[in-house]
């Protein structure tokens, strides 16, 4: 009896060992199998993610697989993706939304469903018209607006959009939010409404205009955020323009909560080494956006500062729900 014990007792011990080592060695294996990444928007959002998923590829080994799931503003890719299990083979290119689309109503968690992974860039959106307004700053877009009898006609992404908040926000500061007409357009689709005249003003990505705004077709006069955009060196801020806005976008990576500290390191690693890469670095330059590489816990840190922000900014504005 006492020999059957000692026996059983050397065996568990020998099965338990064995499934550490064996656990552990899985752990350190990943990723041993192509990762999903959710990319929730088309436009620079897209090209961004479709660069940084090559790059990220090369580091770790596997394949980073870009999956394109949009829809309400971002709810259809984080609704995906926090139903996944928090392995590491699922994550999302997030962005501000995950705190617009919560606030607004469109998913049912908040950003503490998610692990943060990396902020990898920032995006300052700029306002543009077409020229023959003959307006060549939001002081003369203020008063235009304000001695009209109609209202200005601002394209958008879609309502609760990040352009319809940016917008609002513009033109709530420069007092004649009341004499906006938001009309959706879609992704991506700015310059061709401004040129067509369907719409007066739209906000968006600085690399949307830059080409139309070099040949003339279109004038820009403000970026939202509290530096001008090296893309669009000559505009001004709207602080500068004595307008009280500083709004721009984030991009990251998120994984389901709950994921291993030891996996969000090596994604975490392998966004960094990307980031830093000489190619992300030209692709900067092109496109229009901003490296703005920070690690999981400042990341972290950025998300919950933002969530409250826009969390005010939505109820001013009446977006809220």
């Amino acid at each position: 009896m006492n020999i059957s014990r000692k026996f059983c007792g050397l065996l568990t011990a020998a099965v338990t060992a064995s499934t550490l080592v064996f656990s552990s060695a899985e752990s350190a294996e990943f990723p041993d199998k192509p990762i999903e990444m959710t990319v929730l928007f088309g436009g620079t959002a897209n090209t961004i993610a479709q660069l940084l998923s090559e790059l990220m590829s090369a580091e770790l080994g596997q394949p980073v697989v870009p999956v394109a799931r949009k829809g309400g503003g971002g709810a259809v890719g984080y609704s995906y993706v926090v139903g996944t299990a928090p392995n590491g083979y699922n994550i999302v290119w997030n962005s501000n939304s995950i705190s617009t689309s919560r606030r607004t109503g469109r998913i049912p968690f908040d950003y503490t469903a998610f692990t943060p992974i990396a902020r990898v860039s920032t995006e300052i959106p700029a306002l543009a018209v077409n020229p023959s307004t003959g307006w060549e700053s939001l002081s003369d877009l203020q008063a235009a607006v304000k001695a009209s009898d109609r209202k200005l006609k601002v394209g958008i992404s879609g309502k609760g959009s990040f352009t319809h908040l940016t917008s609002a926000a513009l033109f709530d500061a420069m007092g004649i939010g009341d004499k906006i007409n938001f009309i959706s357009y879609g992704d991506g689709k700015a310059p061709v409404e401004l040129l067509a005249g369907r719409i007066d003003a739209a906000i968006q990505w600085p690399g949307q205009f830059v080409s139309y705004s070099q040949a003339g077709d279109l004038t820009v006069l403000a970026v939202t955020a509290d530096t001008r955009a090296e893309i669009l060196p000559e505009v001004p801020t709207a602080m500068e323009q004595g307008v009280d806005v500083n709004i721009s976008m984030w991009r990251g990576l998120a994984a389901p909560a709950g994921t291993p500290p030891e996996i969000v390191a090596a994604l975490q690693d392998a966004a960094r080494r990307a980031v830093e890469s000489d190619q992300f670095t030209e692709a900067a330059g092109n496109i229009g956006f901003a490296k703005a590489y920070l690690g999981a816990e400042e990341f972290g840190n950025v998300i919950a500062s933002d969530d409250v922000f826009y969390g005010a900014l939505l109820s001013k504005l009446g977006l809220a729900k």
